[in-house]
């Protein structure tokens, strides 16, 4: 009788087991499935892209910094005023109206890399998605990319960091410079840090989206005016275009 009964109990406790793993694997894999899997490959039919509107720019304000900031971990020197910004807040003066315009300045992520072309090592590379990056671990340091980046968009580590996020690794002697939040991207989200804090501060400044696709972000701004590339003399062929002047 013990026997039965225990082999009764062996086979509920089975059965339960078994429909406990039926019930919580598909609420996991959803969870999976609603980003990108991490070993997908970067393809060229994504480009990814920044439209900003100078129009709509806050004077005074420094959200979009402040998120990048905090996002990237761009903190944790010793001396807080030595901090890079992968984005910095710029006035420009038109010499023929005297028209003062405030914008962010970041990496404008060329098809035509400066900074590339330059670099003896390769750290500085373009992914095909058009996202302009740094290889920190190939990186030495030479500050070639710096000297050739006409907008002043990278930056160097000259110290020790006390605080480092593991989703953004730094270190010193290396150059660093915005990635279009490209940990963000790589997990399935398709809005950068800077963006969702203009929209979050209500400014709408900043449109970021895939070019390919017809009716992201990026695409709707870009319809609304005519947009322009800064410095396209160089014909760098830039992600990041500008309106409102």
């Amino acid at each position: 009788m013990n026997s039965i009964s225990n082999s009764r109990r062996q086979f509920l406790i089975k059965s339960i087991s078994a429909a406990a793993v039926i019930y919580i694997i598909p609420a996991l894999s959803n969870k999976t499935l609603a980003a990108k899997p991490p070993s997908q490959k970067v393809s060229n039919k994504t480009r990814w892209a920044m439209h900003i509107d100078a129009a709509k720019c806050a004077d005074g304000c420094t959200a979009c910094v402040d998120a990048c900031n905090e996002e990237n971990g761009l903190y944790g020197f010793n001396r807080p005023k030595t901090d890079p910004q992968w984005i910095r807040k710029i006035k420009i003066k038109d010499i023929n109206t005297d028209k003062v315009t405030t914008l962010p300045m970041l990496c404008q992520h060329c098809e035509n890399p400066p900074c590339c072309d330059v670099c003896p090592t390769g750290a500085s590379f373009r992914r095909i998605d058009g996202i302009v990056m740094v290889n920190q671990h190939t990186c030495i340091g030479c500050r070639y990319c710096m000297m050739a980046c006409p907008f002043k968009a990278r930056s160097f580590v000259h110290e020790n960091l006390t605080q480092q996020l593991t989703t953004a690794p730094r270190g010193k002697g290396c150059v660093e410079s915005c990635n279009f939040c490209v940990g963000r991207l790589d997990s399935g989200k398709e809005m950068t840090a800077c963006e969702e804090a203009c929209i979050k501060e209500g400014h709408h400044a900043i449109s970021f989206g895939d070019l390919a696709k017809p009716l992201s972000r990026v695409n709707t701004s870009l319809k609304q005016s005519p947009s322009i590339k800064l410095r396209a003399d160089l014909k760098l062929n830039q992600r990041v275009t500008y309106t409102g002047f």
